[in-house]
This record gives structure tokens, sequence and C-alpha cells, in this order.
């Protein structure tokens, strides 16, 4: 959530213009209520039911985003291929 006094707020309509790529306002608002990519979300406060985001959140939202996503370390296997290699007696 970002810090009223410490960081620099932007209505959400001005935050759109902000984000690289200028995405749509139904969009930004999309990403701070459900999130992308498993859950990510752009921070945002609501101050007199107006929502905010700040510059420094956009910069974390994206960052996220960016991260190289880590493999699981013991993944699941798939069970038709278990039952593959069974059937071939693996």
């Amino acid at each position: 959530m970002p810090h009223l006094l410490t960081e620099r707020l932007r209505p959400l309509q001005e935050a759109a213009r902000e984000i690289p790529g200028r995405p749509h306002i139904s969009t930004v608002l999309r990403w701070c209520l459900k999130g992308i990519k498993g859950g990510i979300k752009l921070e945002t406060i609501l101050v007199g039911g107006k929502r905010f985001t700040s510059v420094e959140a956009i910069e974390r939202f994206v960052a996220r985003l960016s991260a190289p996503q880590r493999p699981t370390d013991n993944p699941e296997p798939d069970r038709r291929t278990e039952d593959e290699l069974t059937r071939l007696g693996y």
C-alpha cells in the first residue's frame, strides 16, 4: 500500500498516463482489483472515495512483473506421464 506521507500519489487516471505503454484506465483498475500473473496487484489507497496509486507503487509493480519467474523446486508430476511410463514398463 502506498505510504501517504512518503510517496508521490497519483489518481488512477493520471497514473495510467505514467505507466509504460499507457494502458487504458480500465486495465489499470483491473490490475488494482484483480491483479495479473498470479495475483500481482498495483498498490492503491482510497481517499475520500477516490482511488490513488503512487509513482513508487508503479515502479514496484513493474519490477515484480519484470522479475524472472522461479520454477518450483519440486514440480508435481503429470499423472498422464506417470501412467504412460508405467504402461511402457518404466
